[in-house]
């Protein structure tokens, strides 16, 4: 059984990371941690009409932590704060509620569908798209508040 926990393509999702690192100027950034492990990704997104169209991630996590982060980083680019928010909530029930796999561009995510067995593991595994989700929420925030300060003034 943990042999499908940690197979192949977990190992090599979590092996090659896309978008590792920190963006320069990001409109805006979240961190999240696992309490039970102390895994922590921080994510920083930059939104254009709604959509991330620069993303990074620091990904201090587990291999499975890795995995999901490396999955969001590969499709990320161009997903708007509702198909984020669509992706964090199918990976929840997948993990914790006997869910389907998410579909659309995180789709990949299926390969973490053996976590689900391993209730210690969720957490790392939902860190990436929690914080990619609270920093896309804020910069979507703060497009608005910058908007309609340009609008009054």
């Amino acid at each position: 059984m943990i042999d499908a926990l940690y197979s192949d393509r977990i190992l090599g999702l979590a092996a090659n990371m896309p978008r590792a690192g920190r963006l320069a100027q990001p409109d805006a950034s979240a961190e999240r941690t696992s309490k039970l492990c102390g895994s922590r990704v921080t994510v920083d997104v930059v939104l254009r009409d709604g959509r991330v169209a620069d993303f990074a991630q620091d990904v201090r996590a587990c291999a499975l932590g890795q995995a999901s982060a490396a999955v969001l980083g590969a499709h990320v680019v161009g997903a708007s704060v509702a198909e984020l928010q669509l992706a964090r909530d199918a990976l929840f029930a997948m993990l914790k509620a006997e869910g389907p796999a998410p579909q659309g561009r995180f789709a990949d995510l299926a390969v973490l569908e053996p976590v689900k067995d391993y209730p210690a593991r969720h957490a790392s595994t939902l860190l990436a798209f929690e914080a990619a989700l609270a920093a896309a929420r804020e910069a979507a925030s703060n497009t608005t508040s910058r908007t309609i300060s340009a609008v009054a003034g």
